[in-house]
């Protein structure tokens, strides 16, 4: 079985000799940086070739922009851009590039997919993340109630982008999954409510997850914290799964799968035990085991991974989840 067989078929809730051993998350630079430090190779810097470097699965992801390099950036971290409609129209020619991606840069990987050797997966903006990071944390939840024809135009424009980009996109490569970047949930559940969600953003997910579905791509929400809220309003617009799955959160991948039995899931594996010695290590593995041999979860850190990990603990949770994805296909 390739690599590539073998991660669609964990999605397929299909039989498997082992779980697919991915890292979905690139690591945090500060990470990266102690590991530099204790004998990570220098030169190794992208979060591809760590992956190999480190014996996991290789998967590859890229993110497809929806915006250009000209847009300005905000001044702080949670603040805005825009404050308004005429803003909007300010910066516009900085948004929604026509040349989203490469496709003779894509080819090459799309040969490597179609031999089984890579996983492959993109990232859109979401239509509660992009709106937020034009007008800052505060001011986007107020323009929900303030100014609901600009909430409108923004996610109807990014829509209309996507759906321009994928049938682009899916000419070149289709990706075994996908994700919409969100961060809509933090640990008390969503931020916004089911009217909200509704009236702003379902219609314009119902716009673009059909392209995928035709395509064959499983398309996934990427949010923090507690999502256990949120599950209903996603599957009802064509999302079928979620990553990362914080544990911290009070996230319950066991409980997920009682209550939503066909749910996607990638992560869940506690990133705050990863440096407190094996057993912990394996405690933790051993509470996602009886998930993992239901099918349609692929374990792995529930966040980027903390530079409070050494490179020599991160092996080590690499060899137990190796170990662990094999005792899955028992």
């Amino acid at each position: 079985m390739t690599n590539r067989e073998r991660f669609r078929a964990a999605l397929n809730f299909q039989a498997l000799d082992r779980l697919p051993v991915i890292e979905w998350a690139p690591w945090w630079d500060k990470t990266i940086q102690r590991w530099h430090g204790e004998g990570l190779p220098a030169e190794l810097t992208d979060a591809f070739e760590i992956r190999r470097h480190l014996g996991l699965d290789a998967v590859r992801q890229w993110w497809l922009p929806s915006a250009g390099p000209g847009l300005p950036r905000p001044r702080s971290h949670g603040a805005g851009i825009i404050a308004d409609e005429a803003d909007y129209e300010r910066v516009l020619p900085h948004l929604y590039p026509e040349n989203a991606f490469d496709p003779a840069a894509l080819r090459p990987f799309a040969q490597q997919q179609r031999r089984g050797e890579l996983v492959t997966w993109i990232t859109l903006n979401g239509f509660f993340w992009f709106p937020r990071g034009l007008l800052g944390i505060q001011n986007h939840l107020y323009a929900f109630y303030d100014q609901p024809a600009l909430m409108h135009r923004i996610n109807a424009d990014l829509a209309a982008h996507h759906r321009k980009v994928l049938g682009r996109l899916l000419d070149v490569l289709v990706p075994d999954f996908m994700t919409f970047a969100e961060d809509m949930s933090y640990n008390h559940g969503p931020m916004i409510s089911r009217r909200q969600f509704d009236e702003f953003i379902a219609p314009y997910y119902r716009q673009v997850a059909p392209l995928l579905h035709q395509a064959g791509t499983r398309v996934l929400v990427d949010s923090d914290g507690d999502i256990t809220e949120l599950i209903d309003w996603m599957l009802g617009v064509g999302v079928e799964g979620f990553l990362p799955l914080e544990r911290m959160a009070g996230v319950d991948v066991a409980e997920f799968r009682r209550r939503w039995p066909r749910l996607l899931m990638i992560g869940a594996f506690d990133k705050t035990v990863m440096h407190r010695g094996e057993q912990v290590v394996r405690a933790e593995f051993e509470r996602l085991l009886p998930v993992m041999r239901g099918g349609g979860f692929v374990p792995g850190v529930d966040h980027q991974t903390p530079p409070e990990v050494s490179l020599e603990q991160y092996r080590q949770y690499v060899t137990l989840l190796k170990e662990y994805c094999r005792k899955s296909a028992k």
